[in-house]
């Protein structure tokens, strides 16, 4: 089994790789620090299981994901995260996520994840299984980022990274007159009118 570990703390990756290493049939482990790599060697690599940390230095896991399973679409990739599984789990199976662990998760947990992705099943908690099945059609007491579209969200997490519109533009390939159209949408659902008002919420509520 060929696994990689894409995280931009080496001591995250080293606790990884030691707890990985109990399986027997782990033949390979590789490691990247950022997205850019990760995209890197799965281009050259088939990977059983990516473990993908949700925050990065150089893109949003999400967005990482998004970049994965376009060019490789049968890669398969467990998320993990800081945050809440409220936060970016939906979303993230949305985009084609295999599973999603928070980063607190027992190592017992993390290796029946694993296991499970790499025969190209799905994994999920049972308290994020309970969540999926009451919220995911209802909108009633949702938090406002939750409203947002998958792309709506992406956008306000760069705007609230402190990102310019030009900059938002050119990563995701699109005018400067669409991203300001996104950023009008995304402040009409949120209820606010300054970039500083997304960067509080999104601090608040461990978006960033």
């Amino acid at each position: 089994m060929k696994i990689l570990i894409c995280d931009d703390h080496k001591i995250v990756r080293d606790g990884l790789k030691q707890i990985l290493q109990q399986m027997p049939e782990t033949l390979c482990i590789e490691e990247a620090k950022d997205g850019e790599e990760a995209i890197s060697l799965i281009k050259n690599t088939d990977f059983n299981a990516v473990l993908l940390d949700i925050s990065l230095p150089d893109k949003n896991g999400l967005e990482v994901l998004q970049i994965i399973k376009k060019r490789s679409p049968s890669t398969n990739v467990l998320m993990l995260s800081m945050h809440s599984e409220e936060q970016y789990s939906i979303r993230a199976l949305k985009l084609g996520a295999s599973g999603y662990l928070t980063k607190d998760t027992a190592s017992e947990e993390l290796l029946l994840a694993v296991k499970k992705i790499s025969g190209g099943g799905k994994y999920i908690s049972a308290a994020l299984a309970e969540n999926i099945a009451f919220n995911m059609d209802n909108d009633k007491g949702k938090a406002p980022h939750e409203l947002l579209s998958d792309r709506e969200f992406e956008i306000m997490l760069k705007i609230a990274k402190g990102l310019s519109l030009v900059d938002i533009g050119k990563e995701l390939f699109i005018s400067i007159k669409t991203v300001s159209t996104y950023r009008t949408r995304i402040m009409s659902k949120m209820q606010m009118s300054k970039n500083a008002d997304l960067t509080m919420y999104c601090i608040n509520n461990g978006l960033i």
